[in-house]
């Protein structure tokens, strides 16, 4: 067998072609293969919030000075906010730069709105209350009800708490915390028998969404689509090109050596389904365990990029499909809006519907109907969305952790140039063995 296909990347590829090759074939046989897609991210969810608790606990403890922890934490808010205002204005400049709504003359009255109104009613729940309503949202009601809901956010929370009050005491906590840590090899672990199963779950996506939606899908509101697809590889070889170059390091590099995670998000549209993966390769660079273990989770829900790319892009583009005259002051709603409405949207259903769904609610002059629009090609831009969000939080980790002195930049530099690097326990870990580096 070639080496080629021996390689995580290589097989994941070869699912990807066979897939597209099944859902052109045997569309109705293709749709049925949808399961092993949806297992395959299920498998990958179950362990995530033990994982992130064990992660960021032992990253915490093991720091031992929670001013440092404090400092990046807050360092990273501010990264945060600035590259995702970037982003929603970038999106923003492109729509009004290219107009891809412009032509299509459609009569809001015209629309089907019973096609959004689920998401509607979830967009409703998500901005009622506003901020302090938000803020309250991370409280989890039990510990064992943030694990059991999946919330990572909460999961974050209570990970934070736990591992500072290890620090605090000191020799006291030292059998809790080795558990700790010991525990998350276990699970990484666990995780490495999960992702050999990564093809099938690709070929189960893939073959799904030709099959039902077939190859010529993207022609309906293709104009669209492709500005999307521009903006978010200008966001990522432009924007965090740069702040990776500030930061000492490659963006291509960086992108060649997440090459396998990044063709499973492309093939699953979720960036959940490599969460562990990347935490382990980021340590595995020399990036300081507790900067991984609070950037990466919090990053998740905080540092949507390509996201806020789509929801400006998608707003504009609808006020110029339906010929809805847009102010200034829209602009600057739709701006402060979806920095709010953004926050804490991961995991939720449909959650790019939905929060777009939630922006367009506290703008009037636009026909949140007109959502319907953006409904069939959806998929096709979530592709780009979860490729952007990954790229976009590796980039934070990076900077943040270049910015605080938590990177061994030699190590980094040897690891992205595919030289061979002393063993660490993360080479035990999720994908190591994948590597060039290791080979």
């Amino acid at each position: 067998m070639p080496r080629f296909l021996r390689s995580l990347f290589g097989q994941v590829v070869l699912a990807l072609v066979l897939g597209v090759v099944l859902g052109l074939a045997v569309p109705e046989f293709a749709v049925k293969l949808k399961p092993l897609g949806d297992s395959f991210i299920k498998l990958i969810k179950m362990i995530i919030p033990v994982l992130v608790f064990c992660v960021v606990v032992h990253g915490i403890a093991g720091a031992g000075d929670l001013k440092r922890v404090g400092r990046v934490g807050i360092k990273a808010l501010i990264y945060f906010e600035v590259v995702t205002t970037i982003a929603l204005g970038l999106g923003l400049l492109l729509a009004f730069w290219f107009q891809p709504g412009v032509g299509m003359n459609v009569d809001p009255k015209a629309l089907d709105a019973k096609a959004m109104s689920a998401y509607a009613d979830t967009a409703s729940k998500l901005t009622g209350g506003g901020t302090v309503e938000f803020l309250m949202k991370l409280i989890p009601t039990t510990v064992v009800d943030a694990f059991a809901k999946g919330d990572v956010l909460q999961v974050l929370l209570f990970a934070i708490l736990f591992g500072s009050a290890l620090a605090l005491i000191g020799a006291r906590g030292k059998a809790v915390a080795t558990f700790v840590d010991d525990l998350s090899h276990v699970l990484f672990k666990i995780m490495g028998i999960i992702i050999k199963l990564a093809p099938l779950g690709v070929l189960g996506a893939i073959a799904f969404t030709v099959g039902k939606y077939g190859v010529g899908s993207l022609k309906q509101l293709g104009m669209l689509v492709v500005l999307f697809y521009a903006a978010v590889a200008i966001f990522v070889f432009v924007v965090l090109g740069a702040i990776m170059r500030f930061s000492g390091f490659s963006i291509l590099k960086l992108l060649k050596y997440l090459r396998e995670e990044l063709a499973v998000v492309f093939a699953t549209t979720s960036s959940d389904s490599v969460l562990p993966q990347i935490m382990s390769k980021l340590k595995r660079m020399g990036i300081r365990d507790s900067t991984v273990g609070l950037v990466i989770p919090t990053g998740y829900s905080f540092n949507l990029d390509a996201f806020s790319i789509y929801i400006t892009l998608a707003a504009v583009f609808i006020a110029q499909a339906t010929n809805t005259p847009v102010s200034m002051t829209d602009l600057l709603t739709i701006l402060a809006i979806a920095l709010v409405t953004s926050k804490g949207a991961h995991g939720v259903p449909g959650s790019a519907i939905v929060v777009l769904a939630a922006t367009l609610q506290a703008i009037p002059a636009i026909p949140a109907v007109g959502l319907v629009l953006v409904l069939s090609v959806d998929w096709f831009m979530g592709i780009a969305r979860a490729l952007g969000n990954l790229i976009g939080n590796c980039v934070a980790t990076v900077a943040i952790a270049a910015w605080e002195g938590d990177i061994d930049r030699e190590r980094a530099h040897a690891v992205l140039d595919g030289r061979p690097v002393p063993a660490t326990e993360d080479d035990a870990d999720v994908g190591a063995a994948q590597l060039p580096a290791t080979a």
